[in-house]
């Protein structure tokens, strides 16, 4: 019977020539080769990130484009959409204020004649005060030079005293809203008299020769 002795462990065979530690790096020389492979794989994972960023700034940069452009565009439409709005309004107004002209020329020719008393004039009165908050402006008087924008000519003649086409009548106001002329005022224009300004010039002339001579000549 052969007893074994304690504490005795088998070894590996271990060629000729060689220790037993050199057989434990050969098991772990592997490793250095997979280590090598996941340092690729970290750099052409963040080349695809990055390439993906890139495109995903570009199209970014694209819609950021592309909503400011639509909302310059909602600007102008709310801009235009307002003007508009103001423009059709203003018509409105006129249409409206235009058909009413006629009362108020009635109202100004019992004003002028004395008529305007009582319940009539009450009633005016409010009417041409709503007129008057709604824009209206009347315009036309006596003795303004004679402007073919805002006037109509329908009486003509010739005055000595005027240096221009003047207003010397107001046969019917004029009225406006704002800018925009609804009605020109009618007028009886005067023109200075033919051969008046020749006279006046050959006065002045005479007058600053005398001034400048010391007098007139003593006869």
């Amino acid at each position: 019977m052969t007893e074994e002795t304690p504490g005795f462990e088998e070894k590996p065979d271990v060629p000729s020539g060689a220790t037993p530690d050199d057989a434990e790096p050969q098991a772990a020389s592997p490793s250095s080769g997979e280590g090598a492979a996941p340092a690729g794989d970290a750099s052409a994972q963040i080349a695809g990130l990055t390439a993906q960023l890139d495109q995903v700034r570009k199209a970014l940069e694209e819609r950021t484009a592309d909503l400011q452009r639509l909302q310059a565009e909602f600007q102008n439409y709310r801009r235009r959409v307002e003007r508009d709005r103001i423009t059709v309004k203003e018509i409105a107004i006129a249409n409206l204020l235009t058909e009413l002209l006629p009362v108020l020329d009635d109202i100004g020719r019992a004003r002028e004649h004395g008529e305007f008393v009582g319940g009539f004039k009450s009633v005016g009165e409010s009417l041409e005060t709503v007129a008057a908050k709604m824009g209206l402006q009347q315009f036309g008087k006596e003795g303004e030079p004679f402007d073919p924008t805002i006037h109509e000519a329908l009486m003509h003649s010739y005055a000595p005293d005027v240096t221009e086409t003047t207003c010397v009548a107001i046969l019917q106001p004029g009225y406006r809203i704002g800018e925009r002329t609804i009605r020109p005022a009618r007028v009886a224009v005067a023109e200075p008299q033919p051969g008046a300004q020749t006279v006046k010039a050959e006065e002045a002339t005479e007058a600053a020769d005398d001034k400048e001579s010391g007098g007139p000549d003593e006869g």
